[in-house]
């Protein structure tokens, strides 16, 4: 198997953002292709990547993702072009519906028809970033004599964030690729069909929760938290019910809902947690994520979430 994308999760957990300059410049020359950053509680988006644009200008940058609920349609087309435009050729937009948390409970929005939310906005992107002047309704907004400002010479690949079939099958429609997480090396082959849907060639980004050299109890106490936190949302719980998770992760649901997470924690089966989340020795663990991209992954994502200094992870973690 050879692995053409390597990509790595920014900004890294432990250092400040300014601290990271030169590890991120030191990620092409160990063998990472990418980095990825995301937006929910911490920094936005776009900033890691601007710096990661300076600090190695070898990288492809993207996100995944923006939520489409979070920033206005023509806020999110600026940045898009305006991040284009400084990493020309570089710069991959991963969009998503997020989730009802993000979306309502932190940012006070409501959270609306997901899918028509993400639909429309890939098509407005689509139109935004080749530069159009855009007066349209579209079923969950309205846009009215929008003219882009920036124009990048050339424009992002747009993808989207998804789970189920519907949402898979759109990214792969309409979108040039899905962005997914929450799965294991197994569940991309349920996936990755629904992409290839839409049409040929489309890319897969795969974000992978990572704890190299870790023993055992300690990454599935953490890998537990991490479960348990995402699929008791609903987006995740039914992604796993439609990856024929139910009965594994019934025990979980019901003590999670009667308001006992020390149950809902141990209610979570190893081996789900194994599937998950990935541990153990660090070759053993670029062992497990080459599986993914053997399943179907065109651009796995390492996301590290174990303790301690980063950069011996990052370094362990080098494709080889």
């Amino acid at each position: 198997m050879t692995v053409k994308r390597w990509g790595l999760t920014v900004p890294l957990l432990g250092p400040s953002l300014a601290d990271q300059r030169d590890l991120i410049a030191e990620l092409p020359d160990l063998g990472y292709t990418d980095v990825w950053s995301s937006e929910a509680n911490a920094t936005d988006a776009f900033t890691p990547l601007a710096l990661a644009s300076v600090w190695a200008p070898q990288l492809r940058l993207g996100t995944a993702i923006v939520p489409v609920y979070t920033r206005g349609p023509a806020t999110l087309a600026m940045s898009a072009a305006t991040m284009a435009q400084a990493a020309p050729g570089r710069f991959v937009l991963g969009i998503g519906t997020s989730s009802n948390v993000i979306v309502e409970k932190w940012n006070g929005l409501e959270f609306d028809e997901p899918y028509k939310r993400a639909r429309d906005t890939l098509r407005f992107l689509h139109a935004a970033l080749r530069g159009e002047k855009i007066t349209q309704e579209y079923d969950t907004f309205t846009i009215d004599g929008f003219v882009p400002g920036v124009v990048a010479e050339t424009p992002p690949p747009v993808l989207l964030a998804a789970l189920r079939p519907s949402m898979l099958r759109l990214a792969g429609r309409e979108g040039d690729g899905a962005i997914v997480n929450w799965l294991s090396a197994e569940d991309v082959r349920a996936v990755a069909p629904q992409v290839h849907a839409g049409g040929d060639g489309k890319e897969i980004v795969a974000r992978i929760f990572v704890l190299p050299d870790v023993d055992a109890d300690t990454a599935r106490a953490i890998g537990r938290r991490m479960i348990a936190a995402y699929m008791t949302v609903p987006v995740y719980r039914a992604f796993h019910e439609w990856l024929g998770r139910t009965e594994e992760f019934a025990g979980m649901w019901k003590a999670w809902t009667e308001g006992d997470r020390k149950a809902a924690l141990e209610a979570i089966p190893d081996k789900v947690v194994d599937q998950l989340i990935v541990h153990g020795p660090a070759d053993r663990c670029r062992e497990h994520i080459e599986r993914y991209v053997d399943a179907g992954v065109t651009t796995p994502v390492i996301a590290l979430v174990a303790p301690g200094d980063p950069a011996p992870m990052i370094r362990a973690l080098a494709p080889r």
